[in-house]
């Protein structure tokens, strides 16, 4: 066992003691989180138009801040990134981080000294998990690879402005800096495709044992590294690769085609990183979920899905969640966002500890007929139809179609593969729709939808799209859901 495999067991076991006593009492670290965020935020403009300074309690913040999204802040943001400080965080931030919004365009998050640090901390602490559980720490001893964003930043009103990954990329620890590929100069490279065949060429002789990246991503250049070196397998390419650590998409739609690729299975660290804040990790191989990040600078409150559009929502702490219902995530951090609806929905499978799975987005659903069929709810059912049936789809995407030429309108499945689908693979997937969503099945039942209508799509025709709006690769994903026909038209 090498230095390095040594060191990182014992900062494994320091890490997981450590992390313990914040999940023993989650009500006392929030309540810490609380008071720290209201001392900040009370030396900023934000703070004295909010009178944060009069807040003596939590139900008095809720009086105070209310939730508002990236439009509802964005005069706020629009200070901070001309410059201003003690804005919304005292000083300046570090960076900006640069994110799409699906209304609000290009989005630029403030990110704070202690922002960063904590995004670098969870990161460091999902490792030290997987050693101490595990007890798997070779992987410190060869080569990582970080499919990611590009790290040149720009300039803007003397901030520094990057994509998430491309920030992160300049805080990756001394000690794992001799072990990361690709070279700084192919991660440099903005053209995807180019970019995936320079990592292809840098990588396909190292001892690589470790790769992160967003799944669909890692897919490619899995792909691209079998057609390079002829390999069966990327075990066979890689024999000491044992550990894919993801983020960003839900990994199980891509888990039959990764591990037919990997030539098996391999131990997977999911993480919930964004520009906004590290909200969680997964901690064990053992238990569903990711643990909640108490160590990230952040408040959170969590409004039931059902109250997300009311005037006065429901704004609940972790002491008040309950496993099993979905919630819209609302954040207040050290970087200075203040009451923010992020737009994502989780629902806890545990809550000793706190445990949560993505289940969506708030704007990423189809309710076209009062239906409300969300992310969880189609990933779980085609996942389950494919195990049943041995199919591997590429990617998907679900838009429905309100008048077509003739008959009941329907929800259109967009479903990309290398295969034909069997022909009754409609109809079992859309029983097991019905059995998912109740108003679902209503509608089909009463002939106000027929059943699902799949189209088949050749291999690659996702990518060709997310080519064609120049979103190919980096941190860009696919939406699994649209109320609207934008994206289907385009497949059409």
């Amino acid at each position: 066992m090498g230095v390095k495999s040594q060191a990182a067991k014992a900062l494994a076991w320091w890490e997981v003691k450590r992390n313990q006593k914040l999940i023993a009492d989650p009500v006392k670290a929030q309540k810490q989180s609380f008071r720290h965020l209201l001392d900040g935020v009370g030396k900023t403009d934000f703070g004295s138009a909010h009178h944060t300074s009069d807040i003596n309690s939590w139900a008095a913040w809720q009086q105070a801040i209310p939730v508002k999204d990236y439009e509802g802040l964005r005069t706020w943001f629009d200070r901070v990134k001309e410059g201003e400080p003690n804005v919304l965080w005292p000083g300046r931030p570090a960076y900006l981080c640069k994110t799409s919004g699906t209304t609000s365009g290009t989005k630029y998050i403030p990110m704070s000294e202690e922002g960063i640090k904590a995004q670098v901390r969870a990161a460091r602490s999902a490792l030290l998990h997987y050693v101490q559980e595990s007890g798997n720490s070779h992987f410190t001893e060869g080569q990582m690879i970080f499919l990611q964003g590009s790290p040149v930043l720009e300039e803007h009103a003397g901030l520094k402005v990057g994509r998430l990954s491309g920030i992160v990329a300049h805080h990756v620890p001394s000690y794992l800096q001799r072990n990361r590929m690709p070279s700084w100069e192919t991660n440099c490279m903005e053209d995807w495709e180019r970019k995936v065949d320079a990592v292809v060429d840098e990588t396909a002789v190292a001892d690589m044992r470790l790769i992160s990246g967003i799944p669909p991503w890692v897919q490619m250049y899995f792909e691209r590294l079998l057609a390079k070196t002829g390999k069966a397998s990327v075990r066979e390419v890689f024999p000491n690769l044992s550990l894919f650590v993801y983020g960003g998409v839900n990994y199980e739609p891509y888990r039959p085609v990764m591990e037919k690729l990997m030539g098996g299975k391999m131990d997977s660290i999911e993480t919930y990183p964004a520009s906004e804040g590290f909200i969680a990790y997964q901690d064990s191989q053992q238990n569903e979920g990711m643990l909640l990040n108490l160590d990230a600078g952040i408040f959170y409150e969590f409004i039931p899905l059902s109250e997300v559009h009311s005037d006065s929502p429901k704004r609940l702490t972790v002491e008040e969640v309950k496993v099993g219902v979905n919630y819209a995530l609302v954040l207040n951090t050290s970087s200075g966002l203040w009451g923010y609806l992020i737009g994502d929905t989780v629902k806890f499978v545990s809550v000793h500890p706190h445990r949560l799975i993505v289940t969506g987005r708030i704007k990423h659903f189809i309710s076209a007929f009062g239906e409300h069929v969300i992310a969880e709810e189609v990933e779980s059912a085609l996942g389950e139809v494919c195990q049943e049936m041995g199919i591997e789809v590429l990617e998907f995407h679900v838009a429905p179609e309100v008048n077509p030429a003739e008959g009941l309108p329907y929800h259109e499945w967009f479903i990309e593969l290398d295969a034909t689908l069997p022909k009754d693979f409609s109809e079992q997937l859309d029983q097991r729709m019905q059995a998912k969503n109740s108003y679902y099945k209503d509608l089909v039942s009463g002939a106000v939808l027929r059943p699902l209508v799949i189209k088949e799509l050749k291999r690659g025709a996702f990518n060709r799209y997310m080519d064609s709006i120049g979103k190919l690769g980096g941190q860009n994903k696919l939406p699994r859901l649209a109320n609207d026909r934008k994206l289907a038209d385009q497949l059409n």
